[in-house]
């Protein structure tokens, strides 16, 4: 059965509170999903049964319907946000690319997103991504169950460079390990192509620190902070506390991202565990804004 998640009725008014000490237009969030009905009710399957398969419950604190959530962000003042999808198997990334851009053309202040796999053809349909606009990709080593130095993606990372076009890449063994998952195999794409801006979700969890290396190695390299230093997530892969002065040496490429709808937590948990930190308010607003806008040209 699906977990039930309390949401606090004064949620809007604690983000909007911290938005107004913080002097932000508002939250940009580089991780947020938004999928055809028929691959989220499928990922919402998936979640429902995690309980039963790991003695952990994730409940989907935003089940509601797409325009709801559209509207939820919204309200909670996130002013710029993406529709992050991802095969699972060859044939679909075009299809899931198509439906990506008709959703930013109908919502603006979502990121056109765009995602590959590796299959013949697929340097071809990146590069028709980009050209009809595409500002973020996204890629799951875990999901897809490929290596991203898989030859047949050579002709993706080759574009993506050349486009400078940011990617949303989970490659790191959280929540479980994957048989392509850690950061070697992203090393080796990237020493192949350095100059790739490539996003690490969940900042790599839990191989923080050698993601952290990468971060530190290749200007490209930025962090996302979805669910990390979280409660939820504390629990079984606490960041390493001796690893916070390079989040804030390498603030500038730290970037909000949260995996709306489908957190097991309010989204404001998610902020209050930033601000937590206590790594200051200049660098709460280039992780919370300022970082994305300019990655992104938005302001």
């Amino acid at each position: 059965m699906p977990v039930t998640v309390e949401l606090p009725s004064d949620e809007a008014t604690r983000v909007h509170a911290l938005i107004d000490r913080l002097g932000l237009p508002g939250l940009i969030d580089v991780h947020t999903h938004f999928m055809p009905k028929s691959v989220l009710d499928k990922v919402w399957a998936y979640f429902d049964s995690v309980g039963p398969l790991t003695g952990r419950e994730w409940g989907i604190a935003y089940r509601f319907d797409e325009a709801e959530r559209v509207a939820k962000l919204r309200e909670l003042g996130v002013v710029g946000w993406s529709s992050l999808n991802y095969p699972h198997k060859p044939g679909m990334a075009q299809w899931l690319n198509q439906w990506s851009a008709d959703f930013a053309a109908a919502h603006p202040d979502c990121l056109q997103s765009a995602t590959f796999y590796p299959e013949p053809g697929a340097g071809d349909y990146v590069a028709e991504a980009i050209a009809s606009g595409a500002e973020i990709f996204k890629a799951h080593v875990q999901v897809g169950a490929y290596d991203p130095t898989d030859d047949l993606l050579d002709g993706v990372w080759a574009r993506l460079q050349e486009s400078g076009v940011p990617v949303v890449l989970h490659a790191g063994s959280g929540p479980t390990p994957g048989e392509f998952t850690g950061p070697q195999r992203v090393r080796s794409v990237l020493e192949r192509f350095p100059g790739l801006k490539l996003i690490i979700a969940h900042m790599g969890m839990p191989e923080y620190g050698e993601f952290l290396d990468l971060c530190d190695e290749f200007a490209g390299v930025h962090l996302d902070t979805t669910m990390v230093f979280t409660q939820f997530v504390e629990n079984d892969m606490p960041f390493p506390k001796d690893r916070l002065g390079d989040l804030v040496r390498l603030g500038d490429r730290v970037l909000l991202g949260t995996d709306f709808p489908n957190i097991p937590y309010p989204y404001v948990e998610a902020l209050d565990a930033i601000v937590g930190l206590g790594l200051g308010d200049d660098w709460c607003r280039g992780v919370l804004h300022d970082n994305a806008a300019r990655l992104f040209g938005r302001g």
